[in-house]
This record gives structure tokens, C-alpha cells and sequence, in this order.
């Protein structure tokens, strides 16, 4: 097991690429080092970008690299799934001088199993205490939290940070959460595991999100999550769906409710007709 601080693998922005990726989330300069500027960034970063594993599942070319994902959310207006959105975020605290620690986990461990290891990126941050920073599950905190044992809420939705075996930590979504879970440990990082897994992820015809377009986005009081054709809106409340009809409809929905700048929406839709229309989970 290695510890890498994304200080200690020059994965921190740079001081003209800070101030276009604070002028893109609304942030602007000074940014307290603390627990309070910490949320603040969590929270506008979650609200200005948008979680999509769209690159997955087109077959686009995807990357661990903070750079890229600088190059591709802030210059390029698109939004990222875990690896480029805590990516992203992690080299900017770096950037603003946050200690912090890039982490190797496993979405959905407790039921796959070790192989899951290695498929999701989240971040530990050290303040007066270690915080898990996470912007990159999609559905999940959009605050940090204490990087200790028990129960989360927020926005009135329920989490927890439970142990399990081996050391491990396991952090529980909330109950309608698309990923139910991931394991991590807070000193564990491997860079190797996590850019291995990124193959699968983007090019295995097993991997999930190769046969299922899934994008979601906060907003005030929950988010608005597509599957394929289904957009589903989720409040603390409960949720309601409706259906995606034309390739124009996908079209507009990027545009107008994700915010996303898709080349060719149309060869989406056409993809998401030939993996058939599923149910959201």
C-alpha cells in the first residue's frame, strides 16, 4: 500500500489554471484553507459541473490525469465521472495548498468482491482532522464530512461511514443512490490499480458503463439523474421519472438541464437505442 498526496505527484493546478477553475464553479480568491473553504469548494464544484460517464460508454478516450480533466471540464465544458471529477477537485485543493491525499476504492466491494478495487478515486483532506472529500460517486455528500466512523445526513438524505474488514471503510449511499456503496481506506492509494481499472471501465463489454449511459447533476434540493432514456428527478422525498423521446429531446436535455456541450447527440441517442431503453435502477 502507498500514500500520494496529489502535492507529492505534481497533480496540483497551476496558479492561471486555479483562477479559470474558480471562475468556472463561482468561486473567487481568497479560499480559506479550512474546514468552511473547504465546503464551499465541495459544494460549488458539485453544483457547477456535472457527473457523466458519457466517454464510457461512446467509446471516447478517457484519462486519470487531473490535466485532462482540467482540459475537458473547465476548457471544454463537459462534466466527468469520479476519476476526473475528484481528479479535477483534488488538484485544486492541491493548487490552493490543501493537504490531500488521492485514495484508491471500490464502488459496490461488498458485493463484488476485491475486484472492485481500483474503480473509483476519492480524496482525504487534512485539516484539524481528516475529511473525506468526495465529488466524484455523483449522488453522494455534497459536503465533507469527518473521515470517521458513523452516521451521515444531508439535504435530509441518509449516508454513513461504516468499518468492515480488513481495515477497510465502506461509505453507504443513500437509499435511492445509484452505487450503493464503495470501500476505501484512508492511507491507501494506487495509482496502478485505479489506471488498470480505467480500461476495464471504458473499453470491457462488462463493464457497466459501456452498456448504459449514465449522467446526473445536484441541484437545490437533490439531482437530476439520466439512464439511458430515463430522467429521473430525486429529492429527499422521493423521485419521479419521465422518458427521453428523440435524439432533439437528448439534445435539448443535455443542454438545458446538464449543461453539457455533447458533440454529436445524435450518434448518442442511436447508441442508447441499440443497448435498449432501461429502467433507471
Amino acid at each position: 500500500m502507498t500514500n500520494a498526496s496529489s502535492s507529492d505527484n505534481g497533480m496540483a493546478l497551476t496558479s492561471g489554471e486555479l483562477d479559470a477553475y474558480l471562475a468556472r464553479i463561482g468561486v473567487g480568491r481568497p479560499v480559506s484553507l479550512d474546514v468552511d473553504g473547504l465546503s464551499r469548494l465541495h459544494r460549488a464544484h458539485l453544483m457547477a459541473f456535472t457527473w457523466e460517464a458519457l466517454d464510457a460508454f461512446m467509446g471516447w478516450p478517457s484519462s486519470t490525469a487531473p490535466a485532462a480533466a482540467f482540459a475537458k471540464m473547465v476548457e471544454g465544458r463537459r462534466g466527468g465521472w469520479c476519476y476526473e471529477m475528484n481528479g479535477l477537485f483534488g488538484a485544486a485543493l492541491a493548487g490552493l495548498g490543501f493537504c490531500v491525499t488521492r485514495l484508491c476504492g471500490g464502488v459496490d466491494r461488498e458485493m463484488m468482491g476485491d475486484i472492485a478495487i481500483g474503480n473509483h478515486l476519492t480524496l482525504r483532506v487534512d485539516l484539524d482532522r481528516p475529511y473525506l472529500a468526495e465529488v466524484g460517486l455523483g449522488d453522494g455528500i455534497v459536503e465533507p464530512v469527518p473521515l470517521v466512523v458513523g452516521p451521515i445526513s444531508q439535504r435530509g438524505f441518509d449516508f454513513s461511514i461504516q468499518p468492515t474488514e480488513g481495515g477497510w471503510l465502506r461509505f453507504k449511499n443513500h437509499a435511492n443512490g445509484l452505487a450503493h456503496s464503495f470501500d476505501f481506506r484512508s492511507d491507501y492509494s494506487d495509482e496502478a490499480a485505479i489506471a488498470t481499472t480505467l480500461g476495464w471501465l471504458t473499453q470491457d463489454p462488462g463493464s457497466p458503463f459501456t452498456n448504459a449511459l449514465a449522467i446526473l447533476r445536484h441541484n437545490a434540493d437533490g439531482y437530476v439523474a439520466l439512464k439511458n432514456d430515463c430522467l429521473r428527478h430525486v429529492t429527499a422525498a422521493g423521485f419521479d421519472e419521465r422518458r427521453i423521446t428523440s435524439a432533439d429531446h437528448l439534445a435539448e436535455t443535455f443542454r438545458t438541464v446538464f449543461d453539457l456541450d455533447i458533440p454529436g447527440p445524435g450518434r448518442v441517442w442511436e447508441k442508447i437505442q441499440a443497448v435498449g431503453c432501461d429502467q433507471a435502477a
